[in-house]
């Protein structure tokens, strides 16, 4: 074979191995789904296609062409419209060729471009959306060329008697000649009304006839075009109207002529434009793939992926549901999804997933692989989180029975033949790749499977970035044991119901389920018990029994994952409420004390104000003795109630002493004090039965006033130690700051601190 055969060979497996893998992951049944939010039929047809990146850059570039399009799709009422947008190809390509295109799609023509401007002005705005504007940058909508075929052509396609002058005046004369004819068929019908069959003007081979009686047709002078089938009636077109009907042939040619000529012209004009147009339109249609996108994003409630160049990137993916069985969950009102979880390291090449059929394996390989792709070409995913994954050149699939009769391969063969591709296809792609096998080596004997399998995986973990193989082979579990860059993942199964449970476990090889499964389907138990003595009375049951131990393991770890986290939240919720509280209260005070001084403000005006008033009356000529003792008696009472007032202040608050009755504000009771602390600020109060420790700001008098601590006293502090010198703990010199968070906590510690003289001890 040549080098240049051995090429294309190469070439060839290459892309049958990327179409099989297509068709496995089931690309074009998703492409089919995502072409019901096209909005043009080009759109459509496009998706059924749909273009995949060669490199992480045009991947990037659709990710931001879908959500910039997907949040101004969001703000225009109704959404953005592309009516008006039509597939062009065919005129352009006729035009380009010297053809000539019809009235109608000149048209079509004529509304793209000015749809075309309609959505280039919605999308312009380099600040907010500048892929998109950039996009459209370069496009040129051609206004004279619109409005040039708009104003010759009418609605439907049909050619404005304004197009040109000659051809309003050859369709008047037309329009002149058909009244004519009208008028003198009109009289001949009258004028024959007894010898027609019918008052109708009929029409033969586009010629206007009367419906002549057979034995009168001598009386009516004309061409007889026609005859009934039964022979009673001739149609003949009188002689008088023949030169007429020439004419107005004639005329309908020239009209016609006319048409051509003006249709040339402007299909002349749209090849001359042909680059611009054709340019245009692959910008609408990748405008319109990214509102696809977008729109379909918004019906999964995708969310954003995050691409990365990095090859050893891990691929983090949560609750990815399927998008195929999310369709018919909620088109076809199937069971629910359940969804699944990806979090590769970056050191891990390879995972093997065990576990029982109908347990979601092969789910699992066509998740994984289709929400690569979607990530490549711009698709949100059905996912939660903010998935990150590295981009991936290649995706490489060998999933379900490839047995051809045609070819006489048998299901191995069939796989065989599929990995050969696949490690052909790896050596001739660069970049990073991803491999999906399903049942890696089966359809053989199981020792020489599983023998091939490790020997394909182990290779496969030094050329791909990523593979990822379904097994029952229980040898593969032990590679993550030898070599780090494996790893096990399992498919939970609930064997007491036969029920598979749909969700990956990672790092728990699966349990093997076969006996449990065929003892509960009601095998008969002397085929069980012979099995299970051919396994042996240990090996694969303990193996069983401490994967089981891993998963129970597992599940309670997650359980208190999950509580641990909704215990978080509750509290930064309870955090964040009571934060709000204290600057509600912080406010009320503030409100309060200003309102306090502006009513002291006011009553010292007011106070002014009388003096002023009571000096004036004392100065007043006509003052006697009585106003002066009356304005001295005021003037004594205004001096007594500022000395109160003034006391008030100096004393603003009631100190308690111990045996004093207090009343505790919060339950309106009233007790005895019979503990105060050093600094005044802790009292302990005796309600009945009732012993609780309090702040000072939480009693008052049961006169009503509020209470203050005493200034601080002088004291010499001595705190004695035992013979062995270890210090004494008691309630005075032992803070308790559990539940408190760590600025609390530190602010209650400093406080004590500075107040405390000898050992602390801090709970």
């Amino acid at each position: 074979m040549s080098s240049q055969n051995k090429h294309n060979s190469e070439i060839s497996d290459i892309n049958v191995a990327l179409q099989e893998t297509l068709e496995l992951l089931e690309w074009e049944r998703l492409c089919d789904q995502i072409a019901s939010f096209a909005c043009t039929s080009q759109g459509k047809r496009k998706c059924k296609t749909f273009p995949i990146p060669h490199d992480i850059t045009t991947s990037r570039s659709y990710i931001t062409e879908t959500i910039e399009i997907g949040l101004l799709d969001k703000l225009i009422d109704g959404g953005l419209s592309f009516n008006g947008i039509h597939d062009l190809r065919n005129i352009l390509h006729r035009c380009l060729k010297g053809g000539v295109g019809t009235g109608e799609e000149l048209l079509a023509v004529a509304e793209t471009l000015r749809a075309s401007r309609r959505l280039k002005h919605q999308i312009d705005d380099p600040v907010v959306r500048p892929v998109l504007t950039s996009l459209l940058r370069d496009v040129a909508t051609l206004p004279d060329l619109q409005k040039l075929l708009e104003f010759g052509l009418e609605e439907g396609g049909r050619i404005a008697d304004r197009a040109s002058q000659e051809l309003s005046r050859l369709r008047r004369q037309l329009q002149g000649a058909r009244l004519q004819r009208r008028d003198l068929l009109q009289d001949l019908l009258k004028k024959h009304s007894s010898i027609l069959q019918d008052f109708v003007i009929a029409e033969r081979y586009k010629r206007p006839v009367l419906s002549v009686k057979a034995g009168a047709s001598d009386q009516c002078i004309g061409t007889v075009h026609d005859t009934s089938a039964s022979g009673n009636t001739i149609f003949i077109e009188p002689l008088s109207i023949i030169p007429i009907g020439n004419r107005i042939v004639e005329l309908q040619g020239n009209i016609l002529e006319e048409e051509e000529r003006l249709l040339a012209i402007w299909s002349s004009e749209v090849a001359n434009h042909f680059s611009t147009i054709d340019y245009l339109s692959q910008m609408m249609m990748q405008l319109e793939l990214a509102l696809i996108r977008a729109r379909y994003g918004e019906w999964l409630g995708g969310v954003v992926p995050s691409l990365h160049e990095e090859e050893n990137t891990p691929f983090i993916i949560d609750n990815f549901c399927h998008p195929l069985l999310l369709w018919q969950e909620r088109h076809e009102q199937s069971q629910s999804v359940v969804p699944i979880s990806f979090k590769v390291s970056s050191e891990v090449k390879v995972i093997a997933i065990t576990g029982p059929n109908t347990g979601g394996k092969t789910v699992a390989l066509k998740s994984v692989g289709l929400a690569i792709l979607m990530a490549k070409c711009g698709f949100l995913l059905p996912c939660t989180g903010n998935p990150s994954l590295p981009w991936c050149s290649q995706i490489f699939a060998d999933i379900g029975d490839e047995q051809s009769l045609q070819q006489s391969l048998s299901t191995f063969s069939g796989h065989i033949t599929r990995i050969s591709r696949i490690l052909n296809a790896l050596a001739m792609t660069p970049g990073p790749s991803v491999v999906l096998l399903d049942e890696v080596g089966a359809g053989t004997d199981p020792t020489e499977g599983t023998a091939l399998a490790i020997a394909l995986l182990k290779v496969l973990a030094d050329r791909a970035r990523l593979t990822i193989a379904t097994t029952h082979f229980g040898e593969l579990k032990a590679l993550k044991y030898n070599d780090q860059r494996f790893e096990n993942a399992s498919v939970a199964f609930d064997s007491e119901t036969i029920k598979p449970k749909y969700h990956l476990q990672w790092g728990i090889p699966g349990r093997s389920n076969a006996l449990a499964i065929a003892s509960r389907l009601g095998l008969d138990a002397v085929v069980i018990e012979s099995a299970q003595e051919i396994i042996g009375p240990k090996g694969l049951e303990d193996v069983n029994i401490v994967i089981k131990g891993l998963e129970e393991q597992r599940e309670l770890q997650q359980s208190a994952a999950e509580d641990a986290a909704a215990l978080l939240a509750r509290t930064e919720l309870l955090h964040e409420e009571l934060l709000i509280e204290w600057k509600k209260q912080n406010q009320q005070s503030e409100n309060f004390q200003e309102q306090g001084r502006q009513k002291l403000e006011i009553s010292i005006r007011e106070g002014q104000d009388e003096v002023r008033a009571l000096i004036r009356r004392l100065r007043d000529k006509r003052a006697d003795g009585e106003i002066a003792r009356r304005t001295g008696k005021r003037l004594r009472e205004m001096e007594i109630a500022y000395q109160r007032e003034m006391t008030k202040r100096d004393n603003p608050g009631w100190s308690p002493k111990i045996g004093d009755r207090v009343r505790l504000i919060s339950i309106n009771k009233a007790g005895e004090v019979v503990e105060i602390s050093e600094d005044g600020l802790q009292l302990t109060i005796l309600c009945g039965v009732f012993r609780s420790t309090v702040d000072i700001s939480a009693i008052e008098s049961l006169g009503g006033h509020k209470a203050c601590a005493k200034g601080p006293a002088v004291k010499i502090n001595t705190y004695a130690q035992l013979g062995s010198n270890v210090e004494v703990r008691t309630k005075k010199n032992t803070v308790d700051v559990r539940g408190l968070r760590v600025h609390e906590a530190e602010a209650v510690v400093e406080e004590r601190l500075r107040n405390t003289v000898g050992p602390l001890w801090v709970i």
